[in-house]
């Protein structure tokens, strides 16, 4: 299909990616939790963003750049490192009453949202090295075919962006009620992000 090489396989395989527990998943969540519905779908959007500029870095062939430039990519890794770790620690070390982590304003959560996934060794890997063995090299359509695989990934990410935000909405409003869960999920989604963030620079 445009160039597809298995579309049914395509999808699931973006699936199986999007749930794949990681830092956009989880500012998915901080997102809703500290501004909304809202402010979630803000970073779902933002990382939809994300995931069109690798796309289509990759596209342009970005992905032999970091074959043959390693240097390039330990420039990526390390940058995604540091600002998983700096988040991280922020939220850890954020107590009832501070000013959220991540600025209230939805526009805040959508460049977070896309930072986040710019930077995600995981996306990077999909679209780099991943995503390409989906192209038909008998049949392909050019513009046409990564268009419509760009297409496919955002609705599915919206989709499930839209399912994780709407289900995060609903507990964070029970969460609310009892300060200390609030202060315990903080502290847990700081230790993941800086967890991310060491296995970036580690790995």
């Amino acid at each position: 299909m445009f160039g597809i090489a298995d579309y049914g396989a395509f999808v699931v395989a973006i699936i199986v990616f999007l749930a794949i527990p990681g830092p956009g998943n989880l500012a998915l969540l901080t997102a809703t939790g500290k501004g909304g519905v809202r402010s979630g779908l803000a970073a779902t959007l933002g990382v939809i963003a994300g995931d069109q500029v690798l796309l289509w870095l990759a596209v342009a062939g970005l992905s032999a750049v970091l074959i043959n430039y390693p240097g390039l990519y330990s420039s990526v890794k390390w940058a995604g490192a540091a600002y998983l770790l700096g988040l991280g620690y922020s939220l850890f070390n954020s107590k009832p009453g501070d000013a959220p982590v991540l600025n209230m304003k939805p526009d805040h959560y959508f460049r977070q949202g896309l930072f986040i996934t710019v930077l995600n060794p995981k996306a990077i890997v999909f679209y780099m090295a991943f995503f390409p063995l989906f192209v038909d090299p008998a049949v392909h359509q050019g513009l046409v075919t990564f268009g419509f695989m760009a297409i496919t990934i955002a609705a599915l990410t919206f989709l499930y962006g839209l399912v994780v935000v709407l289900l995060a909405h609903h507990l964070a409003e029970r969460v609310r009620a009892n300060p200390m869960v609030s202060v315990m999920l903080n502290k847990v989604a700081g230790t993941l992000l800086m967890g991310f963030g060491l296995k970036l620079a580690l790995f």
